[in-house]
């Protein structure tokens, strides 16, 4: 894979992850995160406190490390994540790494450094180079090798016009020759967007991510404000609460725990969605996958494989396969399309009909266009046509010929098999039906009800007419499907899903498919598609592989679960903090909440010292779980919070009272605390 993440706990990540964690303590990186600056400003009015602290000092000092601990803790995950993305990215970098291109002038072909080159630059590359910038290919067909991009070894076919003519910066050409217009600004090429985005340097936050920061800024705010009632409420009780152990207090009962790894979850999604192969543009699409409950797929190149390919010859009654294949062959030999290719080696398998020279015979080339949908030639006074039923129908009858009833029912049954049909004419005569089949993708139909088990449901969207779409969509096992549709319909459908209030996911690799991909919450284009295609969309599958989307929906599921249950895991763990350390404090004044002082702490300031370690290292503890996500099993939103609460509730609320406890009798043990 191309740039495929290290182990999380290789020795130069966690290296360069200790050193980002001082270099996060800046107060304007801290700002972003509410819960994690309180506790730096806590951690330094305790250091600040060392010269006030007399016979406390010891205590004080250890305080004051434990919480600056707490912090680069915090920092450590964070930079960890990101370190991770870093270092997955230093293949990418490499494949950047400045080329010289040739580029097509005025004064013919001149060498200049890639980094110059501006849109709308023409570029040649032939075998053995480097391609220079994203662009458009506008001459030529060749094999290109992307393992720099995708991790895959195979060479791919790239080539002028349709869906696969765009170049990507730092892919090879293996063979032949390709023109390609610059369409990329300096150092925004595809390359470049994949290093940004893997390295994660600008990550947004997501809805819900902010939702919760702003749940947990509320949260620390009302424990500052108890906090801080506590120092008039010791007075009049005749109990000192020195600054330090109110510091301490503080950062134990605001959610340090899920607020320290809030953004190592986030990140570290983004680095699974990596490993797969995907790249994301957009964190806010991460997570909005975790939630669909559409799916469009463009059907050509992301349900079967793209190409048609020529599969049954069909002759009207009194024509022979030969004859037909013969005649199909002949006006199919100008025609260069995929299709017209697989025509010729078709009757050259069947019948071992080879390609011939006309140039001698006087044959003039029809070739095919949009307007008339249909090709062939005339050769020797003959007259061949090949092409979509309706034109060849008009064809026939302006030469005072008919339109056979039974080749119309070939064209109805083919269209109910899910091919598609090219009838085949001579003079004023219809020969018959060549049967064009659309290859579906392999496995696809398991992956589609795998994707239904998740609730979502999936919608084909094809130009096909509607007998050849209902028998494709059958096929492939998708729930629905839409057949003629044009980019307006894509979009309407799209729209209309979304106004219900569903959010919908969209995968394609055609330019047609760009405006629905950039509608839908969740584009997913195709790397092998076109440019405009991987631009519209927020994802781009490097292995064009569409039914992808149930690792995404997967790992957008899985942020999602993890935030949910570390937030659970800290709020229990709280409140367990809360019955540790609140009754030690007050206990020895108020000897009627002795009840509540379940844990029998050595003293106030070994339980307040026992709880500020324990925060601080249950932290460490649960960076791994952070970084790797919570396993995702399909099931409901109400078994979800059963099982948080079980686990991850129960959990939080059982491991303060032992570790703190184990703690407790360590520091007893080891500092002469009063």
């Amino acid at each position: 894979m191309a740039a495929k993440s290290p182990p999380p706990f290789d020795l130069p990540i966690l290296t360069r992850a200790a050193a980002g964690a001082f270099r996060k303590l800046d107060p304007r990186l801290m700002g972003n995160n509410p819960v994690m600056f309180v506790t730096l400003a806590g951690a330094v009015l305790t250091t600040l406190s060392l010269g006030t602290a007399g016979s406390d000092r010891l205590f004080v000092l250890h305080l004051a490390v434990w919480l600056w601990f707490t912090v680069l803790f915090a920092n450590f995950a964070e930079a960890l994540a990101e370190g991770r993305g870093k270092a997955g990215a230093e293949t990418l970098r490499k494949a950047r790494e400045d080329t010289m291109a040739r580029r097509r002038g005025s004064h013919g072909i001149e060498p200049v450094p890639a980094s110059s080159l501006e849109p709308g630059d023409v570029v040649v590359c032939e075998a053995g180079d480097v391609v220079p910038a994203d662009g458009e290919i506008i001459e030529g067909i060749a094999s290109v090798d992307e393992s720099a991009i995708t991790g895959e070894s195979a060479p791919v076919i790239r080539e002028s016009g349709g869906d696969r003519s765009a170049a990507t910066g730092g892919t090879r050409v293996l063979s032949d020759r390709l023109v390609i217009r610059v369409t990329s600004e300096k150092g925004g090429t595809f390359l470049d967007r994949m290093i940004a985005m893997v390295e994660g340097a600008r990550r947004q936050k997501t809805p819900n991510e902010i939702a919760l920061t702003i749940l947990l800024s509320a949260m620390t705010a009302l424990f500052l404000l108890v906090c801080a009632t506590l120092k008039p409420l010791g007075t009049f009780s005749r109990l000192d609460f020195p600054l330090p152990t109110l510091v301490a207090l503080m950062v134990c009962l605001i959610p340090t725990t899920i607020g320290g790894l809030l953004s190592a979850i986030g990140i570290s999604g983004i680095d699974r969605l990596l490993r797969r192969n995907v790249i994301a543009t957009s964190g806010r699409a991460i997570e909005a996958a975790g939630d669909i409950d559409v799916l469009l797929l463009d059907k050509t190149g992301t349900i079967t494989i793209g190409n048609r390919m020529a599969s049954d010859f069909r002759p009207a009654r009194g024509v022979s396969e030969l004859q037909l294949a013969d005649t199909a062959q002949l006006a199919s030999l100008a025609d260069e399309t995929p299709e017209g290719r697989s025509i010729v080696v078709l009757a050259k398998q069947r019948f071992n009909l080879r390609g011939r020279d006309l140039t001698q015979a006087r044959a003039t080339f029809i070739p095919f266009s949009a307007r008339t949908r249909m090709s062939g030639v005339d050769l020797e006074g003959r007259c061949l046509r090949k092409g979509a039923a309706d034109s060849i129908k008009a064809h026939i009858e302006s030469r005072s010929g008919r339109f056979p009833a039974e080749v119309l029912r070939l064209v109805e049954t083919a269209c109910r098999n899910g091919r598609t049909p090219l009838v085949v004419a001579e003079d004023h005569r219809v020969l018959g039906v060549v049967e064009l089949k659309d290859v579906v993708k392999g496995g696809i139909r398991e992956r589609f009800a795998q994707l239904r088990k998740m609730g979502i449901k999936t919608v084909m969207i094809t130009g096909d007419n509607p007998l050849t779409a209902a028998a494709i969509a059958a096929e492939a096992g998708v729930d629905d499907f839409m057949a003629g549709a044009t980019p307006e319909d894509k979009l309407r459908r799209i729209r209309s899903e979304q106004a219900e209030g569903r959010l919908v996911a969209m995968t394609g690799d055609g330019t047609n498919d760009a405006p629905a991909l950039a509608q839908a919450d969740v584009g997913v284009a195709m790397n092998t598609g076109s440019q405009a295609a991987r631009e519209a969309g927020n994802m781009v599958d490097l292995d064009s592989n569409p039914t992808k989307l149930i690792e995404i929906v997967g790992i957008g599921k899985q942020i999602l679960m993890t935030r949910g249950a570390l937030t659970t895991f800290s709020l229990a763990n709280d409140a367990a903090k809360y019955f540790a350390i609140l009754p030690a404090m007050l206990v020895s004044r108020f000897p009627c909440i002795e009840p509540l002082n379940l844990m029998r702490l050595s003293s106030p300031q070994s339980a307040i010292l026992s709880a500020v370690i324990f925060n601080a290292l249950i932290l460490v503890a649960l960076i791994p779980l952070a970084l790797k996500g919570v396993p995702y099993r399909p099931m409901g939103a109400a078994a979800v919070l059963r099982r948080h609460l079980l686990t991850y509730g129960l959990g939080g609320l059982a491991a303060p009272f032992a570790g703190i406890k184990l703690l407790d009798l360590l520091v007893a043990r080891l500092l002469p605390l009063s």
